[in-house]
């Protein structure tokens, strides 16, 4: 039977999923410029208090995708404020006129995808939305790097020799839950990873998830948006051949990771704000670093983003008459690493 068109039928929605970094935003601000005529409506859950993500792909609009387009959730994982907030916002979504033809949700690095798909079978949605695919970005560097490998056999020979080490870190389980979930696998900085480093990836991606999933690899989320969008994988329906680290438990908890706003005033130079956040993440193992500086002298925002030591800034846009011009940064680390005082020394220098 043919699918109906997308003003009688439900509205397909895409769940981006990724770890802390491995690119989400990059690939939706492409998408959103390179729809293939979709009008696009997107929903950005953020990690922190600070909207970096919602801000930066709003500067993005274009006709087809107009910034009342895109909203922002950043009071919590999505999957665990469904009535509060994720249910509203699609409801809102729905009725705007003209009603988008594609929505597109980027969760936060830390998301578990699974209960977000559960969602989807709420009375007050279900009948006019569906899971058109779960996309899960990994970063090739990092992947390669054996950061998230599952490799059973040789953690039980770690704990055999070494009482002291602990089960398989919350970063592991993240990443293999958003594996386990995903329709398609977009392997993203390839060309920081090279060929042996994507090969690599490939190989542990394969060993963990618990079912064949196309990968795709990809470089600044550059991709043809017929390739992700329309998989028509009606994912709500294909829950059980998702398996989580989770299922069973009544709900999932984010006390592992937590986050801070550190907020300063201007800086002199980006580079040595550059140097204090490698030295951060090296130090007090940060994982991610997101948020914008205002430089004095400069008429533009600096853009701030990092992963672990690997940091980038650029200059996105000139500051608005009505902004204070401040540095306001989110940092992310797990829960036990979060030290406002040592963070705070550190990116004062």
């Amino acid at each position: 039977m043919a699918a109906l068109p997308p003003a009688l039928g439900k509205v397909p929605v895409t769940i981006v999923t990724g770890f802390l970094g491995a690119g989400k935003t990059t690939l939706i601000s492409h998408l959103i410029r390179n729809a293939g005529g979709r009008r696009l409506a997107i929903v950005v859950n953020e990690f922190g208090t600070l909207g970096i993500d919602g801000d930066i792909l709003k500067g993005c609009a274009i006709p087809d995708c107009p910034a009342e387009n895109v909203v922002e959730l950043a009071n919590g994982c999505i999957c665990c404020t469904v009535a509060d907030d994720f249910i509203p916002t699609v409801e809102h979504l729905l009725a705007l006129d003209p009603r988008p033809d594609h929505i597109v949700i980027e969760t936060s690095g830390l998301a578990l995808p699974k209960p977000l798909l559960k969602a989807f079978d709420w009375p007050a949605i279900r009948s006019r939305i569906t899971v058109d695919g779960v996309i899960a970005l990994a970063d090739a560097e990092a992947v390669a790097a054996g950061r998230f490998a599952t490799d059973v056999a040789a953690l039980d020979a770690q704990r055999a020799a070494d009482p002291g080490i602990d089960h398989e870190t919350p970063l592991a389980e993240v990443f293999e839950d958003q594996l386990a979930c995903a329709d398609l696998v977009l392997l993203t900085k390839g060309d920081l990873a090279g060929a042996e480093g994507l090969a690599a990836a490939r190989a542990t991606i394969a060993a963990t998830a618990p079912r064949p999933v196309p990968v795709v690899e990809l470089v600044d989320g550059i991709i043809d948006a017929s390739v992700i969008l329309g998989l028509d994988a009606a994912a709500e329906d294909d829950i059980a051949a998702r398996p989580s680290h989770h299922d069973g438990e009544e709900e999932h908890e984010h006390d592992d990771f937590d986050s801070l706003v550190h907020e300063s005033c201007e800086i002199d130079d980006p580079a040595t704000l550059v140097t204090r956040i490698e030295g951060l993440a090296r130090s007090a193992d940060v994982l991610r670093v997101k948020g914008y500086a205002a430089v004095r002298g400069k008429p533009m925002r600096l853009l701030v983003q990092a992963v672990g030591a690997r940091v980038r800034v650029q200059y996105d846009r000139p500051w608005r008459p009505d902004e204070a011009r401040v540095t306001r940064l989110v940092v992310i680390a797990e829960h036990d690493r979060i030290d406002p005082a040592v963070i705070g020394a550190a990116l004062a220098g």
